[in-house]
């Protein structure tokens, strides 16, 4: 997958162009992989071997060393279209307000097959990060190209998940102008592989996510988005659902932290936080969060 996520980087149209491998402490014969990499292409290739500290921080090494006006991450099990780099610059060039810009990405399998096109949301254009944003990450790692301004106003990398969502909230504050290619950029892999950064035990997340939600809203706030907007009032319902899931899992403190937010979030006081405040203070936290488990089950 490494070799071929490389290929698909030396093979864009577009030069001049830097490579920059980040080896997060794997313990097979990645490092050494890479290594061979950047023998056979030294002007464009670097290797930067780190000690294992997951996806943000060692995105975050590889952005510190970047040298180029633009930024592309991408995930060693997907790669790029060869006219990426391409097209995507030319647009930037063209809309010199724009800070990003993203296109079409695909859902493809280990043949490169097609399972879906557009993926997620690539396929809808935006002027903005937000509101979206509140609702989904609604684009892959592969989709956008940063321009190194944005990059460096969002700051570093987090080491918490959801690592991409919380760096662009913080781009999306600054409400960067989005530019757009109508067209396929990238593939996405989709696969299940046992121990994949991206999958991890379900509580660690949600005791993670707990962190990021009050961020994206505060993120939110700051670049406009009113208590009446449609994606606020989703992301409100979805901060309440997680207050229950984080009281099922024994976390009664960010179960009460997030219920205020998303209180906080609405611009009503709901017929459903009535009812999970009179549950809360009858049975308890712990008790209404496994009862709410149970009943979203059998619905």
């Amino acid at each position: 997958m490494l070799q071929r996520a490389v290929n698909s980087v030396l093979e864009q149209t577009y030069r001049p162009i830097e490579l920059i491998i980040v080896n997060d402490g794997s313990t097979d014969s990645t490092g050494e992989l890479a290594d061979r990499l950047a023998q056979n292409e030294p002007e464009i290739v670097r290797v930067l071997h780190i000690e294992n500290s997951g996806p943000g921080l060692a995105r975050e090494a590889g952005r510190l060393v970047a040298k180029g006006d633009f930024i592309q991450y991408l995930d060693s099990d997907d790669w790029l279209l060869p006219n990426k780099f391409h097209d995507q610059i030319r647009v930037l060039d063209d809309v010199p307000e724009a800070d990003i810009v993203y296109g079409i990405t695909r859902l493809v399998d280990q043949e490169g097959v097609i399972l879906k096109e557009p993926s997620k949301d690539t396929g809808v254009k935006r002027d903005f990060l937000f509101p979206a944003l509140l609702v989904d990450r609604w684009w892959h790692t592969s989709t956008p190209i940063y321009s190194k301004r944005i990059s460096d106003l969002a700051g570093a990398w987090p080491d918490k998940r959801p690592e991409d969502w919380d760096l662009e909230s913080r781009m999306g504050a600054h409400r960067p102008k989005l530019a757009y290619v109508n067209k396929a950029v990238s593939c996405h892999l989709e696969h299940s592989i046992p121990g994949r950064v991206s999958q991890g035990r379900y509580n660690e997340y949600l005791v993670d996510e707990a962190w990021f939600l009050p961020r994206l809203y505060a993120r939110a706030v700051d670049a406009g988005v009113s208590m009446e907007n449609d994606e606020m009032k989703h992301f409100s319902k979805w901060a309440h659902m997680r207050s229950r899931h984080l009281a099922a899992i024994g976390e009664k403190s960010l179960a009460k932290e997030i219920f205020s937010l998303s209180l906080k979030a609405s611009d009503n006081y709901s017929f459903a936080h009535k009812v999970t405040r009179l549950f809360t203070v009858v049975i308890g936290w712990s008790a209404y969060g496994k009862l709410s488990r149970v009943l979203e089950k059998l619905m």
